[in-house]
């Protein structure tokens, strides 16, 4: 049984954490073969579980450390039909993996969870096409169609809720948010902008919320940036109106750079600028990182941020 599927903490007027950037750690730092960015193979064999574990720990050691919550992404960001085919994967070891994606979270909660740290589960899907372009622009029936199954297996876990990341177009993300109400579970939208601020699909960002949002009847939970610098998107949440404060979370990259010429930034700088947004927006609750970011940019922010 999901444990905060029903009440989710990140919801209150305190600050959790996320992570980082998994796929770019596991490459950049533990030179671990990921092809497609596929982080889900690991679950295949002891030895990957274990990498994924020792990824995970740093940061669920200083959420108990520090007393703070988190919210833990599953490493299925390409464990969608299309992706996990490239790789092999299809219909119930596809499933498979998705769900052992979840029991290995659920096994790092009850290890390290505290009253004062309550660790929540996500499953995480990814952008059918890719993540920085929107070569598949799916209509909302296309993408509710592609993306049911692996939300339907999120449904049936210990998975508190579904986090869509890096969507670069309204479709493909209102397609999403009616297949998690479908089975009634939680769902989260994280969309990714371009240094303009701007979607992949040309779409400002208030207006890509609002439109979700209109599609479902608001049943997004809450939204999310990711993938992107704040230098690109602070400006808009800034000048937002009513939409802005449906924006609970932020996981930016650390590089002020395109989606192609990404580094690993500076973890104080990124931390500044994380705390001023949220002295700007205090709605912010999710604070975590992405591309090329790892724990010491969320203990940063941590830092930073967190009262």
């Amino acid at each position: 049984m999901a444990k905060y599927r029903d009440n989710l903490p990140q919801l209150g007027d305190r600050v959790f954490l996320a992570d980082g950037g998994i796929e770019t750690t596991l490459i950049f730092h533990d030179a671990l073969d990921l092809p497609d960015f596929a982080a889900f193979v690991l679950l295949a064999d002891g030895g990957g579980r274990e990498a994924l574990r020792r990824y995970f720990r740093p940061y669920v050691e200083l959420a108990r450390y520090s007393g703070t919550g988190i919210v833990l992404e599953t490493p299925t960001w390409r464990a969608s039909p299309d992706w996990a085919a490239r790789q092999g994967y299809a219909d119930e070891r596809l499933a498979e993996a998705n769900r052992a994606a979840v029991d290995l979270l659920v096994e790092l909660r009850d290890e390290y969870e505290t009253r004062a740290a309550p660790i929540v589960v996500s499953g995480c899907l990814g952008p059918r096409g890719d993540g920085y372009a929107p070569d598949t622009m799916m209509t909302a029936a296309e993408a509710e169609a592609y993306h049911s199954g692996q939300v339907a297996v999120f449904a049936d876990s210990e998975a508190d809720l579904v986090t869509a990341i890096t969507m670069t177009h309204t479709g493909e993300a209102i397609g999403i948010a009616r297949a998690a109400a479908a089975r009634d579970v939680p769902c989260v939208i994280s969309f990714t902008v371009e240094t303009d601020g701007r979607l992949p699909s040309g779409d400002q960002l208030g207006d890509a919320v609002l439109a979700v949002d209109a599609a479902t009847d608001s049943t997004p939970s809450y939204y999310m940036v990711n993938c992107a610098h704040p230098t690109h998107f602070d400006a808009t949440v800034r000048a937002g109106n009513s939409w802005v404060n449906r924006v609970r979370g932020l996981r930016a990259n650390a590089s002020t750079m395109s989606h192609a010429e990404l580094d690993e930034g500076d973890p104080a700088d990124l931390a500044a600028r994380y705390a001023s947004l949220c002295e700007e927006l205090p709605q912010l609750s999710v604070l975590g990182g992405c591309c090329g970011t790892d724990h010491r940019h969320i203990d940063a922010i941590r830092r930073a941020c967190v009262t």
